[in-house]
């Protein structure tokens, strides 16, 4: 670049950040947030489990409740295992719904779910609580959709809840705080790839 052209440029970037500080220095509001994580893309609950990460970093309690996954082993729950001072993990579902091909025990698995996580968001020490597929209870009907919002608005003040799953519901998508779309542009899938160690689990 030319002196004139670095000058340009760092003007330009002088402009941007005055207007950048600004803008943060509007936002005065500290909150627990709702969050909601859907779409048809990969990578819902792995973006969950980021956060998971950084609240740990920051010395949070966490904890997780699994609505649909069984109980096989993933890579995510063996590395916060290391974290169990911090951690609580519940996997309460029984599988995918294509798998468990009963309604019944689905609905009552989702209930049982639900409960463990209103017991959560009760907990004083809990500061982010990730509802891991709560989005698909939700679409089959599993729970009462009505009831559930209600419940993720009334929560304590300081609470961050991350929602995930596909097909969000848009009465939860109106009380989010927070609301991200995964859309699938391309999945290895179709290449006939199957799901790898390190990457689905």
């Amino acid at each position: 670049m030319t002196q004139d052209e670095e000058a340009r440029h760092r003007a330009k970037m002088i402009k941007r950040k005055e207007v950048q500080d600004r803008e943060v220095a509007s936002k005065m509001v500290e909150k627990g947030l709702l969050i909601v994580h859907t779409g048809p893309g990969k990578g819902k609950s792995t973006a969950a489990f980021g956060l998971m990460l950084r609240a740990l970093g920051r010395g949070f309690h966490v904890g997780v409740v699994q609505f649909i996954k069984g109980a096989w082993e993933t890579g995510e729950r063996l590395a916060l295992d290391r974290f169990s001072d911090q951690v609580e993990w519940h996997t309460m579902g029984e599988g995918f719904t294509w798998e468990t091909q009963d309604r019944s025990r689905d609905v009552a698995a989702a209930e049982r779910a639900w409960d463990k996580a209103k017991g959560l968001m009760a907990r004083e020490d809990i500061r982010l609580l990730v509802l891991d597929e709560l989005n698909i209870a939700l679409r089959y009907d599993y729970l009462d959709l009505a009831q559930v919002v209600e419940t993720l608005r009334q929560r304590r003040p300081d609470l961050h809840v991350v929602v995930t799953g596909r097909n969000a519901k848009p009465e939860l998508i109106e009380a989010a705080d927070l609301v991200t779309e995964m859309n699938l542009v391309k999945h290895h899938f179709a290449a006939g790839v199957k799901a790898q160690e390190g990457v689905e689990f």
